[in-house]
């Protein structure tokens, strides 16, 4: 399965967390209980009933079956270290952008009557703080995975394909069938 480029930017978040997420199924459902403000919050956030969720901070259940463990962690993840994660976003959204490394079939469309056909493209490229701010609050309020696709591909067309806007003016980039991507703070 291809990543989502919003799981990647989720993921580089991750990346500046100074602790490690809570370990054990019973410290990390305590950890949600507190945060969610109680076992029925929790119980609907995960999909389970509230009292498994009970179970499990009493330490009666220890081993979650794949599924949850995945949603357990994943819900961790998103409320873990807030002021952290705020602080790398906010470092990437004024001066440091972020890289993006993906492998995409990109092609373009230039002056009427010229094109070149799309191919699969390794790019590594460093977008600027612009376009970090952009993803990120597009991602806060919700955006869909193609409309984050998007604003790295007008990224990607600035910086790769234009040379911040240097030669190639009026080329659109369309980026398609992502095979992998991977975004750096």
């Amino acid at each position: 399965m291809v990543d989502s480029l919003g799981d990647s930017l989720d993921r580089a978040l991750e990346g500046a967390f100074t602790r490690r997420i809570p370990q054990s199924a019973q410290a990390q459902m305590k950890y949600l209980v507190k945060q969610l403000k109680g076992t029925k919050a929790t119980a609907q956030a995960l999909g389970i009933s509230q009292r498994t969720v009970e179970r499990y901070v009493a330490g009666k259940l220890k081993r979650p079956r794949q599924d949850l463990r995945g949603r357990i962690e994943r819900e961790v993840k998103k409320r873990w270290q807030p002021q952290v994660r705020a602080k790398a976003r906010k470092k990437a959204a004024s001066t440091d952008g972020l890289v993006v490394s993906t492998r995409a079939r990109f092609g373009f469309t230039a002056a009427p009557g010229t094109t070149d056909d799309a191919r699969i493209r390794d790019i590594t490229q460093a977008l600027p703080p612009e376009y970090a701010d952009r993803l990120f609050t597009a991602r806060e309020q919700g955006a869909t995975e193609h409309q984050l696709q998007q604003i790295a591909a007008d990224g990607l067309a600035q910086m790769y394909f234009r040379a911040n806007n240097s030669r190639a003016h009026g080329l659109g980039v369309e980026f398609t069938d992502i095979e992998q991507i991977q975004i750096e703070l």
